[in-house]
Parts: C-alpha cells; sequence; structure tokens
C-alpha cells in the first residue's frame, strides 16, 4: 500500500523523510570512519606474569590525538583496585586525567539477514517480491538516533542505541511505498550489493586528557599505562637429571596461558613468589602501590617499567554512564591447574624473556634457566605417631582400618637433596627426574632459597628392610593430681630395626614421632618436644588425619606434647642397625 493514497499532505512530509534519511547516512560514513580510527590500541610493551594468575601489564605507544588534543581508545582494562596508572612520556604533554566510558558507534558488521542487507544498501535498486513483484529504490528505514532518544527521554536516562523502524521506504514509480520488512519474501539487488552494514553498538572508550601547555598540539602523543590484571599465568616445570656421582643439571621451563590480551614482541617478566593482593576479588581503582611499586626493583635498568613509576598518575574520572555487569577480578577465566603451594612463602625473584608473542588463548612453553646443581642421595624413613590406646578403642571400623594402612610396612624412601647454588631459587613446581635419559620419578619440587636445599622424592628404598616395635612397659595408676582429678601414667619402649641390603653404603635418616613425652634415645638421637606453644600438632597443617575422630579433653594438653627423635646414620651394605627410645604420657582414669 502506497503512503500517498493514505495521506493528501505526503509530499512535504516525504521530502522531510528523505532529508532525514539522507543526513543519517553522510552522518553514519563520518562516524564510521572516526570510530575505524579511534580502535588503534596502545601496544603492550612489558607483561610481569605472576604464577597465581595476576599481570602487571605495561602498554605504550605513540597514540593518535584528536581534536582536542587527547588521545582515546577503545581497550579498557580490568584492573584490580588500586593498580592502575597511566602516565604521559611525551615531553610537551602533561596527562591531567583519565576518562573511561561508553559511547555509541557505528561499527561496521558483514550484513547476514534482508533486513541488514537492505539497512546497508540506501539507494540502491532493486528487485522486491512480496505479493507482488516490482522494481523499487531503496530509500532508507527511518530510524531515531541516539541524540533524538536523548532529547526526549527524561533527564538522567542513560544513553541509548538508535532505534530503526521495521519498515522500509521504497521509491517506485507510483511515488513512495511503505513495505514492513518481513513481508518482502525475496529481494535481487540490480547491481553489486553493500555487504557491510555500519550497525551502532556501545563501545568501551578511555580517554587520556592531554594539557599542551603553550607547546602546538601534536598529531601523536607518546602515553602509557600500567596496571594489575588477573588473566595471565606462568606454570614452572622442572626436569633433573643426575649423573649418579653427586652431580645434577637442573632445566626449569615455564608454561605461559594468557587469557587477557595479544602480546607482541614482548619483555615478559616471570616472577617467583606472588605478592599480596588485598582487593584482587575488587575491580578499579586506589590502593596498593606500594606492592607494585616493590616489584621494580627486580627489573632489569634497561626495563621499561622502571621508567613508568617515575611519570604517573592515577586519576580516572569515570563517566556517567551505563554500566554493564561483568564477572569480578575475572574468577571465570580459566588459566590451567595450580600447583599446591606456589608462591605462598616465596621471595620475589624475576626472570626476563625477551621477544615474547602469545596471541589471547594460546599457550606458550619457553626454556627460562639451566645450572648445574650437586646432590647427595639420602634415605629417609618417617615414622609417624598414632593414637593412644585409651583413644584408639573408641574408633570405628571403618577408622580402624585407615590406622591399619598408616602403620602397615613402613619403607624407607629414597630421595636426592639439592644443594642450591644457583644465582636464583628454585621455585615450587612439578618435577621430572632422569638418569642417563631414563625417567626414575616425577616429584615435587620445594621452594630453596639460594644457599639452601631441598630433598627430591624418587622412590621407595625397598631393599633397606624396616622393622618396628614398641611395647608398654610400666603404667603407674596414681601417678599424679591436677585439678582435682588424679591421672596414670603410661611409660613405653620402642625399637626400630633397619638392614641395608644394597651394594653401597647409604646415609639414613630417621624420625620418629610419639605422643608424648620422649625420655631418652639410643645412638645419640636429637630429642625435641613440640608442645601448643611451638606449635606442633597445635598447628592444622601437622595434624594427623585422625586426630579429629576423637574430642581431645583440655588437660590432655596441660600434661601431654608431641615428641620426636631424629637419628642420621651410615649403614654400610649388609649391615643391620638397632635404634631404641623410651617415652612416656598421661592419662586420667
Amino acid at each position: 500500500m502506497q503512503y500517498a493514497n493514505r495521506n493528501p499532505n505526503w509530499r512535504p512530509k516525504l521530502l522531510s523523510l528523505l532529508a532525514m534519511s539522507l543526513m543519517f547516512f553522510i552522518l553514519t560514513e563520518t562516524v564510521v570512519a572516526s570510530s575505524e580510527r579511534a580502535t588503534e590500541r596502545m601496544p603492550v610493551k612489558e607483561v610481569s606474569i605472576f604464577k597465581d594468575g595476576h599481570a602487571f601489564v605495561l602498554h605504550e605507544g605513540r597514540m593518535p590525538v584528536d581534536a582536542d588534543g587527547n588521545v582515546m581508545m577503545d581497550y579498557l582494562p580490568r584492573p584490580i583496585i588500586g593498580t592502575f596508572w597511566a602516565y604521559s612520556a611525551d615531553a610537551k604533554a602533561k596527562l591531567t586525567s583519565v576518562v573511561s566510558g561508553k559511547r555509541v558507534v557505528p561499527i561496521k558488521r558483514t550484513a547476514l539477514t534482508i533486513p541488514e542487507l537492505i539497512a546497508g544498501n540506501i539507494g540502491a535498486r532493486v528487485l522486491v517480491r512480496d505479493q507482488n513483484v516490482y522494481e523499487a529504490t531503496i530509500l532508507g528505514i527511518p530510524t531515531r538516533s541516539s541524540q533524538e532518544l536523548g532529547h526526549t527521554d527524561p533527564p538522567g536516562t542513560p544513553e541509548a542505541l538508535p532505534v530503526r523502524s521495521d519498515v522500509v521506504l521504497l521509491k517506485v514509480a507510483e511515488g513512495v511505498k511503505i513495505v514492513h520488512i518481513n513481508q518482502i519474501q525475496q529481494i535481487t539487488f540490480l547491481g553489486e550489493p553493500n555487504a557491510d552494514l555500519a550497525r551502532e553498538e556501545f563501545l568501551d572508550t578511555m580517554t587520556l586528557k592531554l594539557d599542551w601547555g603553550r607547546n602546538r598540539t601534536a598529531e601523536a602523543a607518546n602515553v602509557g599505562m600500567v596496571y594489575v590484571q588477573r588473566g595471565i599465568r606462568w606454570i614452572p616445570n622442572y626436569r633433573v637429571e643426575i649423573d649418579g656421582k653427586g652431580r645434577a643439571t637442573v632445566k626449569l621451563q615455564a608454561t605461559i596461558i594468557n587469557e587477557l590480551a595479544d602480546i607482541e614482541n614482548v619483555k615478559a617478566h616471570l616472577v617467583i613468589g606472588v605478592p599480596r593482593f588485598a582487593f584482587e576479588k575488587t575491580l578499579d581503582p586506589i590502593s596498593l602501590q606500594q606492592t607494585v611499586a616493590q616489584l621494580s626493583q627486580h627489573f632489569r635498568s634497561d626495563s621499561q617499567s622502571a621508567y613508568a613509576f617515575s611519570n604517573m598518575i592515577m586519576t580516572q574520572a569515570e563517566a556517567p554512564v551505563r554500566r554493564v555487569d561483568t564477572p569480578a577480578g575475572g574468577d571465570a577465566i580459566d588459566l590451567g591447574p595450580d600447583v599446591a603451594g606456589s608462591g605462598k612463602n616465596e621471595d620475589l625473584y624475576v626472570f626476563t624473556l625477551e621477544h615474547v608473542t602469545l596471541k589471547k588463548g594460546q599457550r606458550l612453553v619457553v626454556p627460562v634457566a639451566e645450572y648445574e646443581l650437586e646432590y647427595e642421595d639420602v634415605f629417609v624413613l618417617d615414622l609417624p605417631f598414632g593414637p593412644p590406646p585409651e583413644v584408639e578403642h573408641r574408633f570405628n571400623n571403618e577408622q580402624h582400618a585407615r590406622l591399619a594402612q598408616l602403620y602397615h610396612l613402613p619403607k624407607v624412601m629414597h630421595k636426592i637433596r639439592l644443594a642450591n647454588s644457583a644465582h636464583c631459587p628454585l621455585t615450587t613446581a612439578p618435577a621430572l627426574i632422569l638418569r642417563q635419559g631414563r625417567i626414575i620419578a616425577q616429584g615435587m619440587m620445594t621452594y630453596t632459597a639460594v644457599g639452601a636445599s631441598s630433598d627430591l622424592e624418587l622412590t621407595a628404598a625397598v631393599d633397606i628392610t624396616v622393622e618396628k616395635l614398641d611395647n608398654e612397659t610400666n603404667r603407674v595408676p596414681d601417678a599424679t593430681k591436677w585439678d582435682g582429678y588424679t591421672y596414670a601414667r603410661s611409660d613405653l619402649t620402642g625399637t626400630i630395626r633397619l638392614t641395608n641390603r644394597r651394594t653401597e653404603t647409604v646415609t639414613l635418616e630417621i624420625r620418629r614421632s610419639v605422643l608424648g613425652h620422649i625420655d631418652s634415645a639410643s645412638h645419640e638421637g636429637s630429642i625435641e618436644h613440640l608442645g601448643r606453644h611451638e606449635g606442633g600438632w597445635m598447628t592444622a597443617n601437622s595434624l594427623p588425619f585422625w586426630w579429629h575422630w576423637y574430642n581431645w579433653p583440655y588437660w590432655w594438653y596441660h600434661f601431654n606434647s608431641v615428641g620426636r627423635v631424629t637419628w642420621k646414620h651410615e649403614l654400610q651394605p649388609g649391615h643391620t642397625i638397632e635404634l631404641g627410645y623410651e617415652w612416656h604420657y598421661f592419662w586420667r582414669r
């Protein structure tokens, strides 16, 4: 149905509508061009990567400025609160503030539907098929712009996207025909159609406002920004080649997982240790400058991060725009597996890699360091303590079965003790141990400072046999009184018998823990007692798995502690050693 047949005053209104459509088309092309210029992103120059998935990112580059002398970007980082800093590296321009917000811009997309093809081909000659088939020229789709909506909406209403009508204006021989787009069954372009459509979308923008003073505004300015954001992790792992004679070649490699942003030819710092980010779950802006600044002393002298700290501000003025909810802290990002205990108590140390290129979503495995270390073979027997009989008889069958596994066939474990004489610490990481190219075991390297040593477990030494026997030798029913109660005393003895069936002399380290007070130990055993004041079994990490099966009374902590005897002994092939110890504990009758 034609518009002229319904309204006798159609001609002036039609001319006005055509003028509005033409103006919208010109404005769209202009804004598209400007939006394309604004899509240039400030390149990443350096990134410091922590093992927990946070990264300290430095952007810097020469960026084009707008008519007001400011730098506008369409990239908004999501830093944790207090870690975003922007700066000007241009001697002629001073950074005065940073404004982040959203604006409506046309973004070119490929047209995929008939309505999108119609919207992207204003002025084209087409053959339209609805109820009839006719030739027409596409005049436009009536649209209310964001500016028009802003004038008519109540004050304080957030900026809205333009609203397009669901009808199209077609110029036909009889006049201008208004057709509902959904009624069009088929459309044939009589020329080559334009497949691009400028569709209005909200675009995140960041504006670095610059004061050029008396200087002439340049076409571009050197600017930068740094921040801490979750999104990149490095996972260390070691390859330890031992020669069987006390020398080990230790190789460190890193797996870098990038879910933050594309990085190209950047300097990457892999950090051992993780600073405490107290507000890591809170986005933007303020605090933690000291934690980030602490890292700068570890950078090499040619690192741009050091310069960035001396020439930055943290002024984040946020424009009054509509907000879009996003998950805080980037918790949904998959950055690979965690290594238990990694980085929690490690000092900061930085490995620097040059010319790293890694797109978002990619993974990179890269060698980091290699050094020669000395090691020694040690054979360790650790005998834990179990509950006293007065407690054990209260347990159920399943609990007794678990305790039987604790007591069953104690084994001597073969370990290598690495002496860290390298210039850097060893970090917590999986370690693959080989000898003559053959895999011996995989263990866990623990954090080892320079000058310290750590143990890597290889396997159970089945050719060193172990026998353990404990006996109660005496019980005194009324041994002592306290707080109006009488307490019994149990005296016990124990022996550990070890036989070396290997062909070489071995260095043995034996640790025996008991619940009570150790009175004596043979073979110059070293005795120590761990009470509640020193930690011991009062520390959650040192409690045995069965400890919470029983509600320990208050008097237990008054009388008893955990005793530990440690022996170190060299045992020749075919020889046997028998170690003895005596201890006691108190129990309320």
